[in-house]
């Protein structure tokens, strides 16, 4: 058997430096080639530049594209090819780049199949779409006199460093990019807006920039942060009420599919949050999809729950991060821009100068040869026997008019001028030479006047790029506030609420127990029992609570409507004592207290009433108390409500046999104030926005449409109101009266009525401006004595005039389905509806809120009128506009 050795101290020793020699190795390896290769992957993939705003593939393409533009479209795949060769990029990602760029539909006219940002199509091959620079493109991202330019990755081609951008590129197309340790998330902005900010800029003057998506939408931008890190957008699909079963969706949030939208909204109604019937996707220029309701379902509370639990709304963070002086830096939008239209001005401002220099070189030159063919030079130099004694010859006799020019003449100069043909001398006319000259001199006095007025001179820039380019690039999402939505409040009753009120249990699962009400799986549930505790928990399959229960429910948080009238025995004192209550806000599985805190104390009477209402009992003593009288009434009336740590107050002191209630109580609470917010187009009990009045049982809200339609709906706070189709929303009054002015499009005439709603059907719309397409609403108001100014054009190239109309003193009120009164002259271009008339016999009235104005468009010629309409007493300032 061999011997084994032990190893000694000095290998010990030896195994320690190699251990700490290739742990120094590693270290090195982190430090050096790990922070190369993220600097490469920041600087050199996924961060832009803000000087262009380009990442260095886009840079690349762009450039690639310039040098084989000919004005006709290029196979994208020939492209890739020429851009491989200032970098070897991945024929893939050159595409996928390229793809990206040309949805943006900026620096690209794009030709095939390039897919559909909507709907998650991707392009074709690169070897069937075509790709061209646009006109936009050429203008605004090239001038190779003013580029920096840098070798290949081989050496044998030329690249642009930074293109020469004169244009906030990066906030128009935005960019999103992924380094090592960091990203990217600048969302694109409008054109338009974009000019305007950077015109604002250079006045200085304040703006505001809010991202603007291809998708359109509904943004509420209150968070932006202007596009710094920590700040958020949340962006909804456009949901529209085809029909009381059936929502529309026509615009979805950035960064959402129609694809991915339908399976978000499949899965929460699998999940059981929604209820549909359900999706169709039929999408095809425009996006569309119907979403069908199931029986029984309310769309306003569909629309709410679509928003809270699919990805018709998305939350996006943007984090401006860009390149400058090839350091990633944190900036917001406002940084961004201002650096972009610094650059601006300073590129336009070189070109100028360069035009400046190419116009006196130009300028020098003509005179040269003016000088040389005017005075004959050329003859001189017939006798030169070398080429140095011409050129000697010619700047002997150029001598007394050299002060004139702005710098020395050259022996290049000089040369140049014996390169003049016999031709040219011969045929050479000096007004045309001098008239040339004059339009050198002029557009070099405009070039240096715009060199000394360089922000005027970027202003009119900028301006000419919204004229030239800014049609069809319009705001195309919406800017508004959104509400907060409750998910517990518009999930879908997708589970049974169950009791076990003798053990102590309640879930969804206790399905042979005592059914209690529906209820979603998200819900919270109040529970009461009889030792005067009270809790709220989450709904479970089966979780326990205490026995003894004598109440639970779906708990709303902050119902303060909701009122609880409570009799307790005070074991202690032996005291029965009487409360009423809110639970507005708990925290969720802690026991409250609603007696005194003393053991053993009992509930001897409960109800919980959604609208405040107050019962009478009937209190019945026991025989044996000292009471003179043993039998009393008690009405719940007269407690005030409080919250549910209060004590109460004394109801008896002698012990209670029973309690019976002797009839039913009434809502002590009042009506609801309601207020309707504008930018929301919700209700509220908060104040905000415009008060609609106080609503109890029975009324309901009046909406008059700019379609010229009407609705009447209850006051719930679940109602949807959009706020660009509503012209009037108020509390209804059968007694008011209506009146509007339209356009008959069947009879190509305007007509004046006056009507009252004779309807009472809720949630259903009525047109009373007839079902003719084409037919406008012009005006209408709900004042007493509105006053309406018109104006009109007698004819089609007549000036405007103006008139006003008192729809109360030109026709009497009549039905509702009556055409009305007609006007008769020629064009209605605008109508407002100013502050009502004050009657004499009430002084007092206060004036409601004029409606806004409603643009008209222009009509079919109108037919001609054989009954001209009586004018005696119609109310209007100009009589003679009426046949």
């Amino acid at each position: 058997m061999s011997e084994i050795l032990e190893p000694t101290d000095s290998d010990k020793t030896h195994d320690n430096e190699e251990t700490l020699h290739d742990q120094t190795v590693v270290s090195g390896l982190y430090e050096n080639w790990f922070l190369d290769y993220a600097s490469y992957v920041i600087l050199e993939r996924a961060v832009p530049a803000v000087e262009d705003g380009l990442k260095p593939v886009q840079r690349r393409i762009l450039h690639a594209l310039r040098e084989m533009d000919d004005g006709r479209f290029n196979k994208v795949a020939n492209v890739i090819g020429a851009t491989m060769q200032y970098h070897p990029h991945g024929d893939a990602s050159i595409g996928d780049a390229m793809v990206t760029m040309g949805q943006k539909n900026l620096l690209f006219d794009i030709q095939g199949n390039w897919g559909d940002i909507r709907t998650g199509d991707g392009a074709a091959a690169p070897r069937y779409i075509e790709v061209r620079l646009s006109k936009f493109g050429n203008e605004v991202v090239f001038n190779p006199q003013t580029t920096e330019w840098q070798l290949s990755y081989d050496g044998r081609k030329k690249e642009p460093i930074t293109l020469p951008v004169k244009f906030p590129l990066l906030l128009a197309m935005g960019v999103e990019g992924i380094a090592v340790g960091l990203s990217t998330k600048v969302l694109p902005h409008n054109f338009n807006e974009l000019l305007e900010a950077s015109i604002n800029v250079l006045k200085d003057k304040p703006f505001e920039l809010y991202p603007d998506f291809p998708t359109g939408g509904q943004m509420d931008a209150s968070n932006y942060n202007d596009g710094l890190r920590g700040g958020k957008v949340r962006v909804r699909a456009r949901i529209e009420e085809l029909d009381k079963k059936t929502l529309v969706i026509r615009e979805i949030p950035f960064g959402t599919t129609t694809t991915s939208v339908k399976d978000s909204i499949i899965k929460a109604n699998d999940d059981g949050k929604i209820k549909i019937k359900k999706v169709e996707d039929l999408t095809s220029k425009d996006v569309e999809i119907h979403v069908h309701l199931a029986p029984g379902v309310s769309p306003d509370i569909t629309i709410d729950a679509l928003y809270a639990f699919t990805e018709c709304e998305v939350s996006i963070s943007p984090n401006a991060c860009v390149i400058i002086a090839d350091k990633p830096h944190f900036v917001s939008v406002s940084e961004i821009l201002r650096t972009c239209t610094e650059q601006t001005v300073r590129l336009l401002e070189r070109e100028l100068q360069i035009r400046k220099g190419e116009l006196m070189e130009k300028l020098l030159y003509s005179s040269l040869e003016k000088i040389f063919i005017e005075n004959r030079i050329y003859r001189k130099i017939e006798e030169c026997e070398t080429f140095e004694a011409v050129l000697e010859t010619i700047d002997k006799a150029l001598t007394k008019f050299k002060k004139q020019f702005y710098r020395e003449i050259t022996q290049d100069d000089l040369i140049r001028l014996t390169e003049i043909r016999i031709k040219r001398i011969s045929k050479y006319d000096t007004f045309k030479a001098e008239e040339l000259m004059r339009r050198l001199q002029e557009e070099l006095a405009e070039v240096e006047d715009n060199l000394s007025n360089l922000t005027r001179y970027a202003i009119a820039y900028f301006r000419d790029l919204i004229k030239k380019y800014g049609k069809g690039r319009e705001r195309k999402t919406e800017i508004r506030a959104f509400g907060t939505i409750a998910a517990n409040i518009v999930a879908a009753a997708n589970q049974k609420l169950y009791v076990d009120r003798e053990n102590g249990f309640i879930g969804y699962g206790l399905k042979k127990e005592e059914f209690v009400s529906d209820c979603s799986d998200i819900d919270d549930i109040i529970v009461f029992r009889r030792d005067g505790k009270c809790l709220v928990t989450k709904i479970q399959e089966k979780t326990f609570v205490g026995k003894d229960i004598i109440y639970c429910s779906v708990f709303k948080k902050n119902d303060e409507r909701k009122v609880y009238n409570l009799v307790y025995l005070d074991a202690k004192s032996g005291i029965s004592m009487v409360k009423r209550f809110n639970v507005t806000a708990v925290t969720r599985d802690r026991e409250y207290d609603l007696t005194m805190g003393n053991p053993k104390s009992k509930v001897l009477w409960f109800t919980a009433n959604d609208n405040g209402e107050a019962e009478v009992l009937t209190v019945n003593l026991t025989a044996q108390s000292s009471a003179k009288v043993k039998q009393f009434d008690f009405n719940f009336a007269s407690v005030a409500i409080k919250n549910r740590s209060a004590q109460g107050n004394i109801l008896t002191k002698y012990p209670v046999r029973k309690i019976v209630q002797k009839s039913g109580g009434v809502s002590t609470l009042g009506g609801m104030d309601i207020w309707y917010d504008e930018h929301l187009g919700r209700l509220n009990r908060d104040e905000r926005g415009r008060y609609l009045g106080n609503f109890d049982n029975g009324d309901t809200i009046l909406v008059l449409f700019k379609s010229g339609q009407y609705e009447l709906t209850n006051y719930s706070l679940i109602n949807h109101y959009e706020p660009n189709n509503i012209e009037i929303i108020e509390k209804f009054d059968p007694e008011k009266v209506i009146s509007a002015v339209y356009f008959d499009a069947l009879k190509k005439m305007w007509f004046v009525k006056r009507f009252r709603i004779e309807t009472k059907t809720i949630e259903t719309k009525f047109s009373f401006i007839g079902d003719a397409k084409g037919s406008k609403l012009v005006a209408v108001s709900t004042d007493k004595h509105p006053r309406i100014e018109l104006s009109y054009q007698e004819k089609d190239r007549s000036p405007v005039e103006k008139m006003v109309l008192e729809p109360d003193v030109f026709i009497d009120v009549r039905g509702m389905k009556a055409q009305g009164k007609p006007l008769t002259f020629a064009r209605v271009k605008e109508a407002r509806v100013l502050e009502p008339r004050q009657a004499e016999e009430g002084p007092d009235e206060q004036p409601a809120e004029p409606a806004a104005s409603l643009s008209v468009p222009e009509p079919e010629p109108e037919v001609e009128v054989t009954e001209p309409t009586p004018i005696e007493s119609i109310g209007v300032k100009q009589l003679d506009l009426f046949s």
